[in-house]
């Protein structure tokens, strides 16, 4: 059994072309951090300003159980409807090819310990579970991104529970409505703890995202759910979105029910990658469930994979969890995987590394009429305080006084580990 307790210690493109670079060279830097530009950089690459509308599941991504997400139009202040060059539809035949661009955010593990529901509950003043303030410090960069992915590593129970942590989890719902108020619009759901509340528990954390208008793959209610790619329009680019696990703990999916979730084997994630591309994806991103738990080295598992993957171009971007610790970026083939996000949210104060993570961030430019390539990538450092204050996932860089020191050291260790596989040198910036 591997373990995600809480109390417990374990033993740019670089310089893209320049007719590229003229077609969004008008358009002023992208949101960062509220006061902060972006570090300069030989690689960076200026993405739009305007906010476009929020992702929308395509027919592709519609099934009979699965609600298409609300428009991001109006979803926030921080959003607009405002048309852009760089949300322009496809080139028309024979026009002139106007690229376009957006860009994606990706977070570590959503995992919900007890102690966090405790908190929840103080926030909520006593009626209810309300889980936005853990993740306010964050929520300028998820709801800045054009497509913001979480991973909600736990399944669900009911309303009013009963709730259950380490080592089978049945977590409170609420924190679902949260997600979306922090400015989620999609996440990954299969992970070694998918199966903890059984059939039941896939269903309703399903129902909660369907709820909430938040898009997810990973898990399925059918055969015909599994086998439809979830695909969203982001900027008017088609995304697919696919997610695995390498584990369920022991735990068996049902027989003739193996499509509750999705178990990963890198030639039918390369099927899938495939069949998206055919439903219409321009742009396949993976969410893979994998690594040695507190390993700040990738395994053997991950990089066989990744390399897989990522060389034959089935997949444009791999974004990892499971480890509980931040692990590295790697460009491989001109395409980029994030080997570990480490934990987002968790109550895992065993360790001062099990409370760093890391969102990251890439702008993906189109080269050619739907040939899309990463063109900025970005590492975002967090640090999970338990400590100083009310449990709060929080950029480094915006750190309460109590905490800034911890936040500092938290930035430091993870910007080395993320930089240990050349990332740094070939275009990502840790922004610390």
């Amino acid at each position: 059994m591997t373990g995600e307790r809480s109390d417990v210690r374990p033993w740019a493109l670089p310089a893209t072309l320049a007719v590229l670079l003229a077609a969004v060279a008008a358009a002023a830097l992208p949101p960062w951090l509220p006061g902060q530009a972006p570090r300069p950089s030989s690689t960076y690459l200026p993405t739009a300003r305007v906010p476009a509308p929020r992702p929308a599941l395509t027919s592709a991504g519609a099934s009979p159980n699965r609600a298409p997400a609300p428009s991001r139009v109006g979803a926030s202040p921080s959003r607009s409807s405002v048309p852009s060059a760089s949300a322009a539809s496809p080139t028309p035949a024979g026009g002139p090819f106007v690229p376009r661009t957006f860009t994606v955010v990706g977070s570590g593990d959503v995992l919900l310990h007890g102690g966090l529901w405790r908190q929840a509950q103080q926030d909520a003043g006593g009626r209810g579970y309300d889980f936005a303030p853990l993740l306010k410090g964050v929520r300028p960069v998820i709801e800045g991104a054009d497509l913001a992915i979480c991973h909600l590593e736990t399944p669900l129970g009911g309303p009013q529970g009963p709730f259950t942590g380490y080592p089978i989890f049945k977590v409170p719902p609420q924190i679902v409505p949260a997600l979306r108020q922090t400015g989620y619009d999609a996440c990954s759901t299969a992970s070694n703890h998918s199966l903890d509340g059984g059939e039941a528990g896939v269903r309703r954390t399903l129902a909660a995202l369907d709820a909430a208008g938040i898009a997810h793959a990973g898990m399925a209610r059918s055969r015909a759910e599994q086998d439809q790619p979830t695909i969203v329009t982001v900027r008017g680019v088609k995304v697919a979105l696919l997610s695995y696990t390498f584990s369920f703990n022991g735990l068996t999916r049902p027989k003739g029910k193996e499509w509750l979730v999705n178990s990963l084997d890198p030639e039918r994630v390369r099927q899938a990658a495939n069949g998206a591309r055919r439903a219409g994806a321009e742009v396949v991103i993976v969410s893979i469930h994998w690594g040695t738990e507190y390993q700040q080295r990738p395994n053997e598992q991950q990089v066989s994979v990744a390399r897989r993957l990522l060389r034959d171009g089935a997949v444009d971007l791999i974004l990892g969890h499971h480890a509980h610790v931040v692990q590295p970026f790697e460009r491989i083939e001109g395409r980029w995987v994030v080997y570990g996000m480490g934990n987002h949210v968790s109550n895992q104060s065993f360790s001062a590394v099990t409370r760093d993570g890391v969102i990251s961030r890439f702008t993906f430019l189109e080269t050619a009429p739907g040939r899309f390539t990463v063109s900025e990538v970005a590492a975002l450092p967090t640090y999970m305080q338990l400590d100083n204050g009310p449990a709060r996932a929080l950029l480094v860089t915006a750190c309460p006084a109590a905490s800034r020191a911890d936040c500092r050291a938290s930035g430091e260790r993870s910007a080395r580990v993320l930089r240990s596989r050349g990332a740094g040198n070939v275009g990502m910036v840790v922004v610390r």
